[in-house]
């Protein structure tokens, strides 16, 4: 008899470990997940506000490259006109030209005739006159053209500096986007690390008692520590624990930079028994009056509210699935942990 009762202690039971092992990554998978979502929050905020001034931008680019596009048809019709004028300037040249040969001819061969030198005189005046004004309409358009291509110049510089910008404005939101993660990383970094010093203190504040353990990234006190059974109202052999654990919580609150949103969470669970009484109609009403008490219990000690969130898990979450005393043992229970707010 006494070789068997000594084989069964012998035998290790791993299942509570199993279980603690998933509950945690569980709880590793839902904090990441939460990170993502957070992050893809605040991103979406900034791209959607970089987003809108690359509309505003794209739109300036629209509207420059089509006035572009104006400019461009009225240099061409420019230059179609200068080239006209052009042609009628060499034609009355020519004429010029041919006129003053004829005059010449005449007056060294024909010198008595006044009349038809005076008429072919008029008639170079008036040639004269057509080349001056052609001469004149040529200079305006020539200054026309070159105020036009000083103009498509200034459109073309602008569209490049609108460019400029767009791609700045791109590399900016990669920028940032990359900046928020890390920040973020950072966040979660430095808040685990202030999650280790905080249950390297309690571990020192609280050595030595069976009653107290470390699962995972939770602090768990047996029920029987600070209630009586099927009760809500913190014992007087409370008091040490959780003063130990307010005077923790204090130092961490002076640690941790403003900036780090962190609270501590207090879980409050049972084991399977139903209960029912006038007080507490199950046992989610019992666990969120512990969880409720222990929560009180610390702001009375100087921790913020503001740091402390109660919940009441019931019987819905236990470490053990057992129906043994032992395993009712071990489910009623308050967990602390330290997480983000």
């Amino acid at each position: 008899m006494a070789s068997s009762r000594s084989r069964r202690r012998v035998e290790a039971n791993y299942w509570p470990g199993f279980v603690d092992a998933l509950s945690s990554l569980l709880l590793v998978i839902i904090f990441l997940l939460s990170l993502f979502m957070l992050t893809q929050f605040f991103l979406g905020q900034e791209i959607q506000g970089r987003d809108t001034a690359l509309s505003r931008l794209n739109s300036q680019i629209a509207e420059l490259t089509e006035l572009l596009q104006l400019e461009r048809a009225n240099s061409d019709d420019l230059t179609s006109q200068l080239a006209t004028l052009t042609a009628t300037l060499a034609t009355a040249d020519a004429q010029n030209q041919s006129l003053t040969s004829q005059l010449a001819g005449i007056g060294a061969g024909l010198g008595d005739r006044d009349d038809t030198i005076a008429g072919l005189q008029e008639d170079l005046i008036d040639a004269e006159k057509l080349s001056d004004e052609a001469n004149a309409q040529v200079t305006l358009l020539n200054q026309q053209l070159a105020a036009l291509r000083t103009q498509i110049a200034a459109l073309e510089s602008a569209l490049e500096a609108s460019e400029t910008r767009d791609t700045e404005s791109r590399t900016q939101i990669a920028d940032l986007g990359r900046r928020l993660n890390l920040a973020l990383a950072q966040r979660v970094q430095d808040l685990s690390r202030y999650r280790s010093d905080f249950f390297g203190r309690l571990r020192e504040i609280l050595e030595g008692r069976a009653d107290v353990r470390v699962v995972g990234d939770r602090f768990v006190f047996q029920s029987e520590v600070l209630f009586d059974p099927g009760q809500a109202d913190l014992t007087e052999a409370a008091s040490p624990q959780l003063d130990a654990l307010a005077e923790a919580i204090l130092q961490l609150e002076n640690e941790i930079p403003a900036d780090i949103n962190w609270v501590l969470r207090i879980d409050g669970h049972t084991d399977s028994r139903p209960i029912s009484n006038a007080r507490f109609p199950s046992n989610w009403e019992l666990s969120a009056a512990r969880a409720i008490s222990v929560a009180q219990y610390l702001v009375g000690k100087g921790v913020a509210p503001a740091r402390l969130v109660a919940a009441g898990f019931g019987e819905f979450a236990p470490l053990d699935p057992g129906t043994t005393e032992e395993a009712f043992r071990r489910n009623r229970r308050i967990e602390f942990k330290l997480t983000e707010g």
